[in-house]
């Protein structure tokens, strides 16, 4: 596989070569012989070399046969069972293997590992799609130890997130060979789901704290995907008028998620299991199998190439033919507890399009400029409260977080790089340091304190989300115990921390720039804060040296990035101040600028460096504005944040006035006229 002499920012040297259903067919046939030296004699468990998830070897054994099992069932389909490499026949004994309980290859339960139930979704799901050459040539036996396995799930407790469709599919699949299910599961998946619905095509993959704060990848690829094969598999026997209810939702997503994928392919790096790569096109395949699709054949084309081969330019598949635990090559900083070294092949996923013929437009027609390459956009996403900018001259795509942060709102949480962030890129990525509990630097507004450690950000409280601007409050707080800090997106075991004053951010958008702005409020009538305001830029990588893997460990390929999951990367930095008084600025090796320019309050720039802290490249920089001194209430701090390929040449002016109730009206003229106003209130008192 090439691997990139840059890290990849750029648009792939050949997406073209991807457009052809047969180069898909081809890959998906490699990966799937490239697990085989890593399966047990029989195949029912698939155990690839890395370090083990927190379910634990066992239950990783079941996620390689799993997760492979649903690429080869596309595989089979999509070819009608032409089957030269004997999919079938392997995956059917790893079938009868893993669900005879006297096998000493047999699948663990539900009530063994939890993580099975994740696992027997993606089963399910190939069962149905390879009825004809797989399901009808099992024995009987298999067939009723299969059932039984499965029946394991009916009438268990699901977490309440995306894992309610893995009961519902599970048990749709047994209701049409004969198996258990229980209608009340059905009926409780399809209503949860309903709660979860935000409208606009959004789902929050569950609640947290009673809200709709969970905003990811997982829209897509579970929240969308899951209830569509969900009435797939029932057929007639699905709910009346339920798959419409869906195709419309996903047409509705699909409209936004369009403009969330780079000119280079990539698609935006935000939230947890990024791992899972290219299964980001799960959705664009689902919607065009259920025509359920606002995406012409020839965009969804050219942005499914363009993607898959972003990824596998870039590393993502080792020299064996197997996907790492990273997002380009292998980087483990990205990680969550759940990932084990089969885990990135939910990127099975994202071949969901060899379902559909050769004939199909969405192989035959012209492929089509991606969104961002036919104009210059600015969208508001009012579900997870994110302002989405595009530009064709570079094809960056750039989200402001002012909404969900998959956290309580009721309580301080540690930040988590996946989700804490003011700024999401498909070009730029997180930092991710040795030291989790020290707060962001990069795509950050913040208040840092006297030992020189940032503020945390979660919960994060929307206040305006509209026209281009975005504007949300916390409470800064820092970890007691900086050193025990994780990063978790469910928030991880109870900490204490030391709160601080209140922080009121605003953005505006246009282009490549954003106009940031922030006041800080005591906590208290009469508190006067100790802490400076610092606002970080996008963090990008500065060296042509790519990620590098590691020595192996005996028994296991090593991975580079971070020690053990959510506790901090491996990574280190050294800061140097700017040269340029109100300015600090790092570009890339293919020409991207990340600059960061004082408009009020923030006079004094500096660069920081990491080695080994980012998941594109070995070095990387992040450009940052502070204030000479600690926060003065009152005032107004603000700064151009720029990503792009090149700075603007004039930036937009800003005039702050106050209004009689305490808010801060903040005017910002751009260079081409156009106006946008920012309004930061003050913080409740008390």
């Amino acid at each position: 596989m090439p691997q990139p002499s840059t890290p990849g920012h750029a648009r792939p040297a050949d997406p073209a070569a991807w457009t052809g259903r047969a180069r898909w067919g081809r890959l998906a046939d490699d990966m799937l012989r490239a697990v085989r030296p890593y399966a047990s004699e029989r195949h029912a468990l698939i155990r690839l070399p890395g370090p083990a998830s927190a379910s634990g070897e066992w239950s990783d054994g079941l996620e390689g046969f799993a997760r492979t099992f649903l690429l080869a069932a596309f595989r089979l389909r999509g070819e009608d069972g032409h089957d030269p490499h004997g999919f079938a026949e392997w995956y059917a004994r790893g079938l009868a293997a893993g669900v005879d309980p006297g096998s000493p290859e047999r699948w663990p339960t539900f009530a063994e590992a939890n993580q099975a139930k994740v696992e027997a979704a993606s089963i399910a799901l190939a069962l149905h799609e390879t009825r004809p050459w797989i399901w009808d040539r099992l024995s009987e036996r298999t067939r009723a130890q299969l059932l039984d396995w499965l029946g394991l799930m009916v009438g268990t407790d699901m977490p309440q997130n995306n894992w309610i469709w893995f009961q519902g599919v599970t048990e749709a699949f047994a209701r049409t060979v004969g198996g258990q299910w229980r209608q009340e599961d059905l009926d409780r998946t399809i209503a949860t789901t309903e709660e979860w619905y935000q409208g606009g095509g959004w789902y929050s993959d569950g609640l947290t704290g009673g809200a709709h704060r969970n905003h990811d990848h997982y829209n897509g690829w579970a929240m969308h995907l899951y209830p569509l094969w969900f009435t797939r598999v029932l057929g007639a026997q699905a709910p009346e008028g339920l798959a419409e209810r869906y195709r419309e939702r996903l047409r509705l997503f699909l409209a936004d998620w369009r403009h969330l994928v780079g000119g280079n392919g990539a698609p935006l790096f935000q939230g947890r299991s990024l791992t899972y790569r290219w299964a980001a096109l799960a959705p664009l395949w689902t919607g065009a199998l259920f025509d359920a699709s606002p995406v012409t054949p020839g965009e969804t084309r050219g942005l499914a190439a363009r993607t898959l081969s972003y990824f596998t330019e870039n590393g993502a598949l080792t020299e064996d033919g197997l996907l790492s635990l990273g997002w380009h090559r292998p980087f483990r900083g990205l990680l969550q507890v759940y990932s084990g070294p089969a885990s990135p092949y939910w990127a099975s996923k994202g071949f969901a399009g060899l379902l559909l013929p050769a004939s199909h437009p969405v192989w035959t027609a012209e492929p089509e400029p991606l969104a961002v390459e036919r104009g210059d956009f600015t969208r508001t996403l009012d579900g997870p409260g994110w302002l989405v900018t595009g530009t064709a001259a570079d094809g960056v795509v750039r989200v402001v977080n002012h909404g969900g942060d998959h956290s309580d709102p009721a309580r301080p949480w540690p930040d988590d790089p996946h989700y804490a962030r003011l700024g999401y890129s498909t070009h730029a990525t997180p930092e991710y340091p040795a030291d989790a509990g020290a707060g962001a630097w990069e795509a950050s507004a913040t208040l840092v304190d006297e030992a020189g450690r940032a503020a945390h950000r979660r919960p994060v409280e929307r206040l305006s989300v509209a026209g281009g601007t975005g504007v949300s409050r916390s409470r800064a707080h820092w970890p007691v115990d900086a050193a025990g800090a994780t990063w978790d997106p469910f928030g991880g075991p109870p900490a204490a921390f030391r709160t601080g004053p209140w922080l009121t951010v605003g953005s505006a958008v246009r282009g490549s720039v954003e106009v940031r702005v922030a006041r800080v409020d005591p906590a208290a009538p009469g508190d006067a804060p100790a802490e400076r305001v610092r606002f970080g830029g996008w963090a990008l990588p500065v060296g042509t040296e790519p990620v590098r893997e590691p020595e192996a460990a005996p028994g296991g390929r090593a991975e580079s990035g971070a020690g053990p999951r959510g506790e901090g990367g491996t990574g280190t930095f050294a800061d140097a101040p700017s040269d340029e008084p109100g300015r600090a600025s790092v570009t890339s090796p293919d020409g991207l600028v990340s600059a960061v320019t004082d408009l009020g309050g923030l006079p004094l720039g500096s660069v920081r460096s990491g080695t080994g802290c980012s998941p594109l490249a070995r070095d990387s920089a992040t450009p940052l504005l502070m204030s000479p001194e600690e926060a003065t209430p009152g005032t107004v701090y603000a700064a151009a944040v720029h990503l792009g390929a090149e700075t603007p040449a004039v930036l937009p002016g800003v005039r702050t006035t106050w209004e009689p109730d305490g808010t801060a009206r903040v005017d910002v003229t751009w260079p081409d006229g156009h106006a946008h106003t920012v309004r930061l209130p003050a913080p409740p008192q008390g």
